[in-house]
């Protein structure tokens, strides 16, 4: 079935003055609303159908806006489809997914043009909080020191500094350090809170705020974590940035309701699949390369093509991440195999899977059913696999991929613009 076109689009904020008070903003729909579209206007997108035949069986190979108004229309639009498995597209020559591996020493090269930012900003976070609240330094403490690899902040340092690169500028400037420590901090807030919601007892390998210190004290912690980063934030004296990060916030919340309303409903579609691994993932890292940009006061092109790898990342990250869910042992997940299919949480893999007229019949009743019968999540992993929606879900993350390196294309050549091509390579390395 030929559905409609995701598209993206960039939240950009008017500014006071009249050289930006002509640039279109995002349009963020509520929920009841029509669908939530998006946009990346820097370069046409190739024209992939959705798959209108079956995936292989099991025997098969396998603003202008005032500054209240808060919808805005997006002025133009590209089309993100998807591929089927027919159509997955060979990788780009810049991309090197089977070449580079080891993630760690990946990642060390990845880092390196960055190495002294990410150092500084180690410390400045874990002062965040000074010390007013001994109860939140301590929680802190575990969130900040809990052993996470602070991807989205080595983003920020690496689309500031290849930015800064193409207009000659001598070094990044401490309004995108600041935005750096913002982004690891809206991210790290809703972490904490989706621990509450999920009743996490660990994360990354250690225990939670939640299960150390209960539920108020992860809620608070959380809440001052947003409070904190949007005072932050605002004192960065940026409209278009204050517009374009405030609106992550509310895209945690609708991607949270989004998944929350369609658990085991299995006439979800991939293009809403797709739109809330937007809001949950992506909109973030997208909203935090263009803010960036922005402060590197580079061309309008260059700050679309930086929201668009953001975005095209970010949705690789989470179809990724959805794919390991079916491939990684218990052990390597830090959970159950299977659990975001068990809590009916259907991600890319079970979308494609649905498609396949061999396993359809079989999945459907499993989900339906809720996993009610012993052994039915392990089942319904095999009928996963046989139904070519593994292999398809890789497809579409590495269709994302591509698309992000190609949105690299208006920088100059400089180490961090090697570090963002090779961190698509790092993303998509664990599934390929």
């Amino acid at each position: 079935m030929q559905l409609s076109r995701l598209q993206a689009g960039e939240r950009m904020a008017a500014s006071s003055t009249a050289s930006t008070s002509s640039r279109p903003l995002l349009h963020c729909q509520t929920p009841s609303a029509s669908r939530f579209k998006h946009s990346c206007r820097h370069r046409p997108a190739e024209q992939l159908s959705f798959p209108t035949t079956a995936l292989p069986s099991s025997s098969s190979s396998t603003s202008t806006s005032n500054i209240t108004t808060r919808v805005i229309t997006p002025s133009r639009a590209e089309s993100l489809a998807v591929p089927s498995q027919e159509e997955l597209p060979p990788p780009t020559p810049t991309s090197t997914y089977n070449k580079v591996k080891g993630n760690e020493g990946l990642l060390a090269s990845i880092v390196a043009p960055a190495q002294a930012d990410v150092e500084i900003l180690n410390v400045n976070l874990k002062n965040v909080v000074g010390d007013r609240h001994p109860m939140l330094m301590a929680a802190a403490e575990q969130i900040f020191g809990a052993g996470g690899k602070k991807l989205r902040p080595l983003i920020v340092f690496l689309v500031a500094r290849a930015t800064a690169s193409l207009m000659n500028m001598s070094d990044i400037n401490d309004r995108q350090r600041r935005l750096a420590e913002i982004t690891e901090m809206i991210h790290t807030a809703s972490l904490v809170h989706d621990d509450v919601l999920d009743d996490c007892d660990t994360r990354r390998g250690q225990t939670t705020v939640n299960s150390m210190y209960g539920t108020r004290v992860a809620v608070l912690a959380g809440d001052f974590l947003f409070a904190q980063s949007s005072w932050f934030l605002a004192n960065l004296d940026n409209l278009e940035v204050i517009k374009l990060i405030s609106q992550v916030i509310a895209d945690f919340a609708n991607g949270e309701i989004s998944q929350a309303a369609s658990l085991f409903d299995t006439e979800t579609t991939l293009e809403s699949y797709m739109d809330k691994s937007f809001y949950k993932t992506a909109s973030l890292i997208a909203a935090s390369c263009r803010s960036a940009s922005v402060f590197s006061e580079v061309p309008l092109e260059v700050k679309e093509a930086m929201y668009g790898y953001g975005k095209h990342l970010g949705l690789a990250f989470q179809v990724v991440d959805d794919v390991l869910d079916f491939t990684q042992t218990a052990e390597q997940l830090g959970k159950p195999q299977g659990q975001d299919l068990a809590s009916g949480n259907l991600t890319a893999p079970v979308i494609y899977a649905l498609q396949n007229p061999a396993v359809k019949d079989e999945l459907l009743q499993i989900i339906e059913s809720e996993f009610v019968e012993e052994g039915s999540v392990a089942r319904a992993l095999q009928l996963v696999e046989a139904g070519g929606g593994i292999e398809a879900a890789r497809g579409l993350a590495r269709q994302q991929g591509d698309l992000a390196l190609k949105s690299l294309d208006c920088l100059t050549d400089s180490p961090s613009k090697r570090s963002l091509q090779l961190m698509v390579d790092y993303v998509l390395d664990r599934i390929f």
